[in-house]
């Protein structure tokens, strides 16, 4: 089952109507109803200025981690396309038949890699995880054989 909250479109359109009826209740309904004096009004104002400060800083803050966190996840992206590219380019010094095992081996593991930076579902995610821990398991395994045999 998923959770509507983890479509950002959804979410905002929620986020909008719900504040959107609110201003508009707060300012047709309320303001009405219920008149501020000159002494209070003054007051409200001082409180609703330092409220709206607020306000904006932990958007400020918001918005910068969420940058921060992209640019660490781009970064992340390129290590491992630079890794998997960097393998693929030194299988070439194994065996022919072991080095096209390893290509095989690190295209697979590139398309998992893949799919890990694409997919939102913790279930496929797990999934993920351990095919690529099996494919390490078997690169590490396909590289140790004909290193063992030609130590040179």
């Amino acid at each position: 089952m998923t959770n509507i909250f983890n479509n950002s479109l959804i979410v905002f359109v929620l986020s909008f109507s719900t504040l959107w009826f609110s201003a508009w209740f707060g300012a047709s309904v309320l303001r009405k109803k219920l008149t501020l004096e000159e002494g209070v009004r003054d007051s409200f104002g001082v409180v609703q200025a330092a409220t709206l400060t607020l306000l904006a800083i932990i958007i400020g803050f918001s918005f910068s981690m969420a940058v921060d966190r992209y640019n660490q996840r781009n970064n992340y992206e390129e290590g491992d396309g630079n890794a998997i590219g960097t393998e693929y380019a030194w299988a070439d010094l194994l065996p022919a038949p072991d080095g096209a095992k390893v290509r095989a081996l690190l295209r697979e593991y590139f398309e998992q890699r893949l799919q890990f930076y694409k997919v939102r579902d913790r279930e496929n995610l797990r999934q993920i995880n351990a095919r690529t821990a099996q494919l390490q398991i078997e690169m590490w395994a396909a590289v140790v054989t004909p290193a063992t045999r030609q130590p040179t």
